[in-house]
């Protein structure tokens, strides 16, 4: 665990900066208002507010949130997000749940009544650090995505869970507690069921519940935005909550080093371990071919930002791997970004001589020289804070030829 809320960090008494925050700021200035909707309460506003698509829509049915006595198979919670924010609806519930990628803070949660108001207020909640401050959030406050045996009421066995889920994690340990939308072959996963009679059948049929496009016959879809607990939605969210975790981590790490030693040379060792995950060195492979909601895609990757060539590290690939350019799109964000110079330029240097093939360790070999080369051209050309000697790169020997 980081010490995030003393002195150096001091989570509960900083200011958070993050879209969750300036919306609230925004609101109080007059400059937004928040309308009210007669089937979903604030929910439509507040996605128009953040820049977040209804088509990331996934649903989770296991009891895991402090609203878990609302949640159930036939009355899952519905969350949308983007790249830096969470919406956790409830149909029914009296609260909004949000949760902020902060540029410092790591994650932030916040409250909204969802009762009609004249003055709607978000009101951020510490007390779900309680749960979203451990170290599955790698010590620091953060996302959490798990994965559970449910019995039929959605009430989770722990001894089956998977701590963290992310892109690593093998595809059959998969969305225990959620359910999936979208069709991936042969490969199994553990979505959609809940109750001991459905995992009893999955051992004899494996995908019995597998490859599935609609949830009419588990919900009533006329309660959420779309009919959909989106596959691809749920792969993204997967790489981003732990990748959202890793840089708050870091940024945790470098402050308080810098405060205490004014150096963080100790850290090169995980800024290899952030490029593994960010350069998705252990991604577990893809068996099938996944396809999922076509309008998530389109929605996804047109945020860019593209190349001159027409390539962006937001393009699926969804036949072997999640991505067809294997460096996280997070690199662009906010929280990235705000990151101390200090780390950033170590990670600078260091993913510099991983793609111009300088980098010849043993965790970085399953990079092909096409794919060094390609990301080292789409971050040469769209990343804007790279140093000099990143601009002078195109002079430089690349993966293609190392």
């Amino acid at each position: 665990m980081m010490p995030f809320d003393e002195d150096t960090i001091a989570y509960s008494k900083t200011e958070a900066t993050g879209p969750v925050s300036r919306l609230v700021k925004a609101i109080a200035d007059g400059k937004t208002t928040l309308n009210f909707d007669a089937k979903y309460g604030y929910l439509p506003s507040v996605l128009e507010a953040l820049g977040i698509t209804y088509d990331s829509q996934v649903l989770v049915f296991s009891k895991t949130s402090f609203q878990r006595e609302r949640i159930e198979p036939e009355n899952p919670r519905a969350l949308f997000y983007n790249d830096g924010a969470y919406i956790g609806f409830i149909p029914g519930s009296p609260l909004l749940e949000f949760s902020e990628v902060d540029p410092k803070l790591g994650a932030v949660f916040y409250t909204l009544d969802q009762r009609k108001s004249d003055r709607p207020k978000i009101t951020r909640n510490d007390q779900c650090l309680e749960c979203h401050a451990s170290a599955k959030s790698m010590g620091v406050p953060g996302q959490l995505l798990r994965s559970f045996e449910v019995d039929s009421s959605g009430v989770v066995d722990l001894q089956t869970g998977t701590s963290q889920v992310d892109d690593r994690t093998p595809f059959n340990e998969r969305w225990g507690g959620w359910y999936v939308t979208g069709t991936h072959g042969a490969m199994t996963h553990r979505g959609n069921l809940f109750g001991a009679k459905a995992f009893k059948t999955a051992e004899k049929q494996p995908n019995f519940r597998g490859n599935l496009t609609n949830l009419s016959e588990f919900i009533d879809v006329s309660k959420y935005p779309r009919n959909q607990s989106d596959i691809v939605s749920l792969m993204v969210l997967e790489h981003e909550t732990h990748m959202h975790n890793f840089i708050a981590r870091l940024d945790y790490e470098t402050i308080i080093a810098l405060q205490q030693y004014g150096k963080i040379d100790h850290l090169k060792s995980k800024v290899d371990s952030f490029l593994q995950y960010a350069l998705f060195t252990e991604e577990a492979p893809l068996t099938n071919t996944v396809k999922g909601s076509a309008a998530f895609v389109k929605e996804f990757e047109a945020r860019g930002p593209i190349d001159s060539k027409g390539r962006s590290l937001r393009q699926f690939d969804l036949n072997t791997h999640l991505f067809k350019y294997p460096c996280s799109f997070l690199i662009y964000s906010e929280q990235f970004d705000a990151m101390p110079p200090q780390i950033k330029e170590m990670i600078y240097k260091r993913l510099l001589e991983i793609l111009t093939g300088a980098d010849k360790s043993e965790k970085f070999q399953m990079l092909t020289a096409a794919d060094r080369k390609a990301i080292f051209e789409i971050l040469q050309e769209t990343k804007k804070d790279l140093a000099d000697y990143w601009r002078k790169g195109a002079e430089r020997k690349t993966a293609s030829n190392p």
